[in-house]
């Protein structure tokens, strides 16, 4: 898939004031300091589309980005981040919950996680909470340039380990590097079918 057009459309906090052209949606959610902002630029050759806060965990918006005149990215609130007071974590969870629960557009989501981590508890029980409302995701393991190649493969299978403790199908997965442009055509292609069959 060709990137030809990235704009932005965009902001808000309601998932109600989220477009309603129907256009599929590909929504991206990570912990903050993921690698979110950096990979959807990437994809969409794009430098400085989706801006990364100078404050980790501070971008508390839904953004909505028109791809190709076709479709949307979708750059939702990052969840975790500790040192945001209650009220606040109970905002972003309100904001995440309620777009993905509620948006009937919502494709796919891509889950991002740190390859340079072990696994995470708040990743896994993020991935088990989409299992139970039966949303359809995949997995974005970014910063894959930062690792050695055994070191990457036994990281992102350690991962794929402990998903395999609750699920009988792994979902989809890709590698990426946001500065070596890895995973970029894997992750285009896997929308361009999804979008092909959507039209069917």
């Amino acid at each position: 898939m060709h990137i030809n057009s990235a704009n932005f459309v965009i902001s808000n906090t309601e998932v109600k004031k989220c477009p309603t052209d129907g256009l599929p949606e590909y929504a991206f959610i990570g912990r903050s300091n993921v690698g979110k902002s950096s990979l959807i630029n990437m994809l969409t050759n794009r430098k400085g589309l989706a801006m990364t806060s100078a404050k980790p965990g501070k971008t508390m918006l839904i953004n909505h980005f028109l791809i190709n005149e076709e479709w949307y990215i979708v750059d939702l609130p990052g969840y975790g981040y500790a040192k945001r007071n209650q009220k606040g974590q109970q905002q972003i969870k309100t904001i995440i919950e309620d777009y993905i629960l509620e948006r009937t557009a919502m494709t796919n989501l891509f889950v991002l996680i740190d390859c340079r981590l072990s696994p995470q508890q708040i990743d896994l029980e993020f991935i088990e909470w989409l299992g139970e409302n039966n949303i359809p995701f995949s997995i974005v393991f970014t910063k894959g340039d930062k690792l050695t190649k055994n070191k990457l493969d036994s990281n992102v299978e350690a991962f794929l380990n402990e998903l395999k403790k609750q699920w009988e199908e792994l979902p989809p997965y890709f590698i990426t590097s946001s500065e070596k442009r890895m995973g970029r055509d894997e992750m285009l292609n896997y929308i361009e079918q999804i979008n092909e069959t959507l039209k069917k």
